[in-house]
């Protein structure tokens, strides 16, 4: 796979990302009841490892951030593994500085348990109580920060897709929304192929078929090119 990918790099009819340093985050995030158990989401990191393998094989210096998960590593990517929202809160900040583009494909998990037992929690106890606090939210923070840096977000719904993602455009000040229905068939968090719309901060929206996520990876480059207008 390894050879398969670094030659696929070198034969890459568009290098159109070199120089470029991409930050890309994958995955779910776990956050800790006890040290057996923790709250976690369905995502795979499918979607964010394929924007890197893209990135990589465009050019880009890729930076990828990933929650817990069984995909191998893209080849040519520094990764750095997390397990929590604020262990990828942390990476994300350090990292950011050096980056030129940052694809926010991690499903950070919004709260997290406000006290994790340093033990098993018996069922002896009875009724269980968690208090829930929520964590940073990333995708804010970094549009603070951004500058003139291109700010990809993700955003999985299930209803209300497009004025979701307009508004999350607005709040999180990203130039590029990736929105879709995760109740359509072809857009599952396990599966190959995904149904996403490109809601982009000047107004445009591209609606995508059923592609692989590695097409839908390719098309996400596309509009960030253009979103860079030389940046």
């Amino acid at each position: 796979e390894e050879i398969l990918a670094a030659g696929e790099a070198l034969l890459a009819r568009r290098r159109d990302f070199l120089g470029k340093t991409i930050l890309v985050t994958a995955g779910a995030t776990r956050e800790r009841l006890d040290p057996f158990r923790f709250i976690t989401n369905a995502s795979t990191g499918k979607m964010g490892y394929a924007v890197a393998e893209a990135a990589l094989a465009r050019g880009a210096q890729v930076v990828l951030i990933s929650g817990p998960g069984e995909l191998p590593p893209p080849p040519g990517a520094r990764v750095r593994k997390v397990e929590s929202a604020l262990e990828m809160y942390g990476a994300v900040m350090e990292e950011f500085p050096a980056a030129d583009v940052v694809i926010k494909a991690a499903a950070v998990g919004d709260y997290r348990p406000a006290e994790a037992s340093p033990v098993k929690i018996k069922k002896d106890q009875g009724e269980l109580t968690v208090t829930l606090v929520k964590n940073p939210d990333i995708l804010t923070a970094l549009g603070q920060r951004k500058g003139r840096k291109i700010l990809v977000g993700f955003a999985a719904e299930s209803n209300n897709i497009l004025e979701y993602a307009r508004e999350k455009l607005r709040k999180k000040n990203a130039d590029l929304i990736v929105a879709n229905d995760i109740t359509q068939e072809g857009a599952g968090f396990a599966g190959d192929t995904n149904v996403v719309h490109l809601v982009a901060a000047n107004g445009e929206i591209e609606s995508l078929p059923v592609l692989s996520k590695r097409e839908v990876a390719d098309r996400i480059l596309d509009r960030v090119l253009a979103l860079s207008g030389g940046r």
